[in-house]
């Protein structure tokens, strides 16, 4: 009998399952699209059925491949924040998934009393905007949805409720719902009063890694029955302890279809410094570390990459790798005058891609590396705002779909200083995977992460 651990990585883009053994072997990882519907004005959305289905599929798939004679000892999902699911007090789902970067709920959250908008920054760390969920169940009930007696699960924690545990809500997750309050990780009575609502439409609070029941769907194979069940947390925050970048002074940018910034810091900051990055966009929540924080800055930038080269009718590995090889091959600022080419729309706040051509000699590769420009632009924006409440970094270490690109590794080496990257393909499923492992374990976490990182943790450094 062999004995394995699952981690599920609910992806923006896609969905991975991701066995390993119990001292952090890869075993295998099964991978499908996430199945979202494309909507007019930049929404998106998905059944919460085809979430857990898509689940299942997946574990059947891992399930033919591992053959007889193996056991889940436990299961970790990890993915997107902000995206959930409301449930009624019989488990229905009220309404689809939003996805996370779905502009819903921009007229209801500024609509919200002005003293409740100016305090929101400070108390919750994070900007007034669509993106917390705040913004999307105000919505839901404007729409007609009786918000009172239901729960909101982000979709992770879903996704665990659906195959036996209960309704609880994990600390990074639930930070970023706009319903809680970062002095004491408690919920913001003034935001569960703007809803209507009382806490209990947040599930019981759990950690990271905290066994939160058994896998009891009997869809599943038989092999993963019987697991112990565990919320992972939010994905940038699991894939960034997935390459050990854990440690203040360290930068870990995560390029996937958010971009996203994450600087550890072993307390929270004071609600004055929490609203000044607010009002710069960035976030200061829990991280899925036992008593750690981030700050999380995030953009938009790879979801406006992806966007041009669908424009340029790149949809495969075989063109992303002759578009960037041509762009390698340009200099980084490009060969066009100033302004002969644009691209913006990566803040947080927007995400619609706008293109300025005043020039001729475009390309392919002149708009990716303009993309790639205002990628840094937007970053350093944001480093700017990070370096003047605490230290600046020292290192960076670079992972996610865009990392495997030579094109953005350069750019990004341009503004982040010591760039390593990491070559863990599926950092945020194998994350996932060690917080499982941690929840089967008696170790403490710190030895169940050092015995698990040990065995696939590779890095190469882009400066030597």
């Amino acid at each position: 009998m062999s004995d394995y651990v699952v981690g599920v990585d609910m992806g923006s883009t896609s969905t991975k399952l991701l066995v390993a053994t119990p001292e952090g072997r890869q075993v295998l990882v099964v991978s499908r699209p996430s199945p979202w519907t494309n909507l007019d004005h930049g929404r998106a959305e998905m059944p919460a059925h085809r979430a857990i289905a898509l689940v299942r599929e997946l574990a059947a798939e891992a399930d033919a491949r591992l053959g007889e004679g193996y056991r889940v000892l436990a299961l970790g999902v990890s993915g997107m924040a902000e995206a959930g699911v409301l449930l009624d007090a019989a488990g229905t789902a009220l309404a689809p998934i939003m996805a996370w970067f779905d502009p819903r709920g921009a007229a209801q959250i500024v609509a919200t009393p002005e003293e409740f908008r100016a305090e929101f920054p400070g108390r919750t760390g994070l900007p007034v905007g669509p993106l917390a969920s705040i913004a999307k169940l105000l919505h839901l009930r404007d729409s007609g949805i009786e918000l009172a007696g239901t729960t909101f699960l982000n979709v992770p924690e879903f996704v665990v409720h659906a195959l036996g545990g209960p309704r609880v809500a994990e600390y990074s997750l639930v930070s970023r719902t706009g319903l809680i309050d970062q002095d004491d990780s408690t919920p913001w009575q003034a935001a569960l009063d703007v809803l209507g609502v009382d806490e209990s439409i947040l599930g019981a609070r759990v950690s990271a890694g905290e066994a939160v029941g058994v896998l009891t769907d009997d869809t599943m194979p038989a092999g993963f029955r019987g697991a112990v069940l565990t919320i992972a947390g939010h994905d940038h925050l699991v894939s960034a302890v997935a390459v050990g970048a854990t440690h203040t002074g360290q930068l870990y940018d995560s390029m996937g279809t958010a971009e996203a910034l994450v600087r550890v810091l072993d307390d929270t900051l004071p609600f004055a410094a929490r609203e000044r990055l607010a009002h710069a966009g960035i976030n200061c929540v829990r991280h899925v570390i036992p008593g750690k924080y981030v700050l999380l800055a995030g953009t938009k930038s790879g979801l406006l990459m992806r966007r041009v080269l669908q424009l340029l009718g790149i949809t495969d590995a075989t063109g992303r790798a002759v578009v960037d090889e041509a762009a390698l091959a340009l200099p980084v600022d490009g060969t066009l005058a100033d302004g002969g080419l644009e691209v913006a729309g990566a803040r947080n706040d927007d995400g619609v891609l706008k293109i300025v051509a005043q020039s001729d000699g475009l390309s392919p590769a002149e708009l990716f590396a303009a993309s790639l420009r205002h990628g840094n632009d937007m970053l350093a924006e944001c480093m700017a705002a990070m370096d003047r409440e605490v230290a600046p970094p020292t290192s960076t270490v670079l992972t996610g779909g865009w990392s495997t690109m030579a094109s953005v590794v350069r750019s990004r080496s341009a503004l982040l200083p010591e760039v390593t990257v990491s070559t863990h393909d599926e950092g945020t499923a194998y994350g996932a995977a060690l917080f499982a492992a941690f929840a089967a374990s008696t170790e403490s976490f710190d030895t169940v992460a050092s015995t698990f990182l040990s065995s696939s943790l590779i890095l190469t450094n882009e400066r030597s």
